[in-house]
């Protein structure tokens, strides 16, 4: 049974939950073949930025987005879409997606599905602009009390369901750089201990000229692309952009309908260190007992786990406390047990990282692949586990993706290939 951060679930009649449909975009591509061709090679996916001027910072390229443009069928009146935010048009894009891997009809998504949304930024381009406005006209109001409240971000969740037709109650989500994966662990207990049949959940964010700063600022960004996770000369992080939803659903409520299942979720493990503000505990404390919860939840020890999908920003503090977490959970068997940081690829999507993260892991479960971390070019000692740096087949039962976030969050999530 479930101990630590699901252990008052206990004595609750458990159900198993299965994914039937995942949405992706991020700076790889949109949808999930586009992002699943760019991740099995180890593809990096940085650019210039073009949102924002970035004259003043030291960094000038980042996981941005091509946009497309247009969006997938919705039904927004022209009023609402001319207000709609970069980072909804993201979340419409892979929840578009993934209701339509999942095969859900219209009358089943209007059926109170609930939506559970991890995010860091939110609508922070609309903050920027009220701001703007505030200090270069200070007497031109108009337009600032509907900024104001397209920055709150509930406002995109409501045009998230008016976009597509969904009914069900709203939960969101901000624990930082874990957000996105709290949001489907959320969801997921939702369904295997709650009375919901059905979930969707997912994270998103934007990049925006505020938070791109701010890091920059920390001296937290790497200054010599591409981002090395891992690598003892690391130097920091590359912040991206982009959203990944899924579709949980009761494995008895797929079956019913003869649905295509991509993997079944069998744990989630949550816990705070609460050692500092934007460091890591040196040990990975929470980091360690996350793992262990949601191994606990689903019943299996480290030997089973095949494949991390890490947190693994490329900063020198957080790559060592999850390596030495991993040393610590995994034990003995640490040297079986594979490794990477999709970061690499696509940089750091802040509250949308875990959810991302969890559908490349889908897509790794699904295609018995590991996606590298190539940009490594010497180790760090913590690596005693075995560090994918090149692109390879292997056999996946069991995938765990971790998520750590500033002020000591952390979320772990493990899946299951179905059988």
């Amino acid at each position: 049974m479930p101990t630590g951060s699901g252990q008052h679930y206990r004595n609750q009649q458990a159900k198993r939950v299965v994914i039937t449909g995942a949405g992706i975009i991020t700076s790889m591509g949109l949808g999930w073949q586009n992002n699943a061709d760019g991740f099995r090679k180890g593809r990096q996916a940085f650019r210039d930025i073009t949102l924002f001027d970035t004259s003043n910072q030291r960094v000038h390229q980042a996981g941005e987005v091509i946009l497309p443009d247009h969006l997938p069928t919705h039904q927004l009146k022209p009023r609402q879409l001319a207000r709609i935010d970069r980072a909804s048009h993201l979340l419409l894009h892979a929840t578009a997606e993934a209701l339509n891997t999942a095969g859900w009809t219209t009358d089943e998504i209007a059926d109170k599905i609930p939506i559970t949304l991890g995010t860091s930024a939110g609508a922070m381009d609309c903050g920027e602009a009220f701001c703007q406005r505030a200090v270069k006209q200070p007497n031109q109001r108009r337009g600032q009390a509907s900024r104001i409240h397209r920055y709150q971000t509930q406002h995109q969740a409501i045009t998230l369901e008016n976009a597509l037709g969904i009914r069900g109650p709203v939960t969101i989500i901000s624990n930082a750089c874990a957000s996105g994966a709290n949001a489907i662990g959320h969801a997921f207990r939702q369904i295997k201990y709650g009375g919901h049949q059905r979930a969707i959940a997912g994270g998103y964010d934007a990049l925006s000229q505020l938070v791109f700063a701010g890091f920059d600022s920390l001296q937290a960004l790497t200054t010599t692309l591409p981002q090395r996770p891992f690598d003892a000369n690391r130097d920091g992080l590359a912040l991206g952009e982009g959203a990944a939803m899924v579709t949980m659903e009761t494995l008895d409520s797929a079956r019913d309908r003869n649905a295509d299942i991509i993997a079944e979720l069998i744990g989630y493990g949550a816990s705070t260190d609460i050692h500092h503000l934007t460091q890591p505990h040196p040990e990975g404390e929470a980091a360690l007992r996350s793992m262990n919860d949601a191994c606990a939840e689903a019943e299996l020890n480290p030997s089973d786990i095949q494949y991390i999908n890490s947190h693994g920003t490329g900063t020198p503090k957080n790559d060592v406390a999850e390596g030495r977490a991993i040393q610590r959970w995994a034990g003995s068997n640490v040297g079986e047990i594979c490794v990477s940081s999709t970061k690499a690829s696509i940089g750091h999507l802040l509250g949308g990282a875990g959810a991302v993260e969890t559908v490349i892991s889908l897509m790794a479960l699904e295609g018995q692949w590991l996606p590298p971390t190539t940009t490594v070019e010497t180790p760090d000692p913590v690596c005693t586990f075995d560090l994918v740096r090149q692109a390879r087949d292997a056999k996946l039962d069991h995938v765990l993706t971790n998520s750590f976030g500033f002020g000591g969050a952390n979320a772990t999530l493990i899946l299951k290939k179905f059988l």
